[in-house]
């Protein structure tokens, strides 16, 4: 695979050529549809993936910490906070971008608002704002249709934000893809309720902002729905393979990592522990990652930079110093503990900076570029 004199493991490995079709397929799947494309940077935090998804279609980019709005207003000109900032300084970070950019923020309560609004004050800029919904994963987002009117409301009442419509998250739909009806259905009637609502006290929304990895592909079932923020999709992970989402040929990152002991009987040893993959489960699944090459082969245990694999389902038998791939159960979290992205691209690789890692403030020329 890899020769261990000239790479060090682990790695997160990306191939680019997947990269670009799992972003084309999105971007096509939104065009036929009538549906816009804003994918959360979360999963890449990389200034060279934002530029991928941005030249296939994406008409904007979602972020959710200042640092990630300072890196991809240096990519995209239209960008949406779909977090509840809160904090002066965190807030007067994200107003202060550049000018360029039409910015767009997400929000669930009156304090939030006069946070932002106060801000945009100090800034001189005015903010566009989606008033967030719940719809069902109970995190964040207002939980009442009048709640959400009465926000939207105050919004209209302010100069310096523009109210342009509603957001929510339907991240509590893991399902199988066709398993999804009775949820997605469930999903409409609240927000035809919300829009109805909203409708009535002519607060009619141009943006309907909604949509995840795992119901993508069932996004155009949702009426009224005018863009998604599936981010997820451009590398996808274990859980979208056994949604259905994605096949094994869409996976474009992996860790590559070495067997580093096969002492215990039944099992191996990997160098890639939950400091590289992480120690998130998704949906029931009771695994952190599988092999790639042999996908029987499950890592079932983590510590710091150990990661157990199960041999028990398996006739391979490794050997210590041999390099595999392992898919992640979750990408997002796993990419996010990398210091960079070793990307595969016509038979070389070339390293790709995850400038939106982190929190201090972003300030391009100081950084070291690695965004080719």
């Amino acid at each position: 695979m890899f020769n261990s004199s000239e790479v060090e493991t682990p790695f997160a490995l990306v191939n680019r050529n997947k990269v670009q079709a799992n972003a084309t397929k999105v971007a096509d799947y939104c065009n036929v549809h009538g549906i816009e494309w804003r994918p959360h940077v979360k999963t890449h935090k990389s200034r060279a993936v934002a530029a991928i998804q941005m030249e296939a279609g994406a008409i904007g980019l979602t972020v959710a910490t200042p640092r990630e709005a300072e890196v991809m207003a240096t990519v995209c000109d239209d960008l949406l906070v779909a977090y509840p900032i809160w904090g002066e300084s965190k807030l007067d970070r994200i107003m202060n971008i550049s000018r360029n950019v039409d910015l767009m923020m997400g929000i669930d309560s009156i304090p939030t608002l006069g946070a932002v609004t106060e801000s945009a004050k100090r800034a001189e800029r005015t903010v566009r704002i989606l008033v967030e919904a719940d719809v069902g994963m109970k995190r964040v987002g207002l939980q009442k249709t009048d709640e959400i009117v009465e926000l939207a409301q105050l919004v209209e009442q302010n100069s310096n934000v523009l109210y342009k419509g509603i957001m929510f998250y339907p991240g509590h739909i893991r399902e199988p893809e066709d398993c999804q009806a009775d949820r997605l259905r469930t999903l409409q009637e609240d927000l035809n309720q919300i829009i109805e609502g909203l409708d009535a006290s002519r607060l009619c929304p141009e943006i309907v902002s909604g949509g995840s990895t795992p119901t993508i592909w069932n996004s155009h079932e949702i009426s009224g729905l005018t863009e998604i923020r599936s981010g997820t999709c451009i590398f996808y992970d274990l859980e979208d393979l056994h949604i259905g989402v994605a096949t094994s040929n869409d996976m474009a990152y992996s860790i590559v990592t070495t067997i580093v002991s096969t002492s215990v009987p039944g099992q191996a040893v990997i160098d890639a522990g939950s400091k590289t993959l992480s120690k998130e489960r998704r949906g029931s699944s009771d695994v952190f990652a599988v092999l790639l090459d042999h996908p029987e082969v499950k890592v079932t245990a983590l510590t710091e930079e150990h990661g157990v694999l199960d041999l028990s389902q398996s006739q391979w038998q490794p050997k210590v110093g041999e390099m595999v791939r392992v898919l992640p159960a979750h990408v997002c979290v796993s990419a996010n503990l990398q210091d960079h992205l070793t990307v595969q691209s016509e038979g070389k690789l070339r390293k790709w900076a995850m400038e939106a890692r982190g929190r201090k403030v972003f300030r391009a020329q100081d950084e070291n570029q690695l965004f080719t």
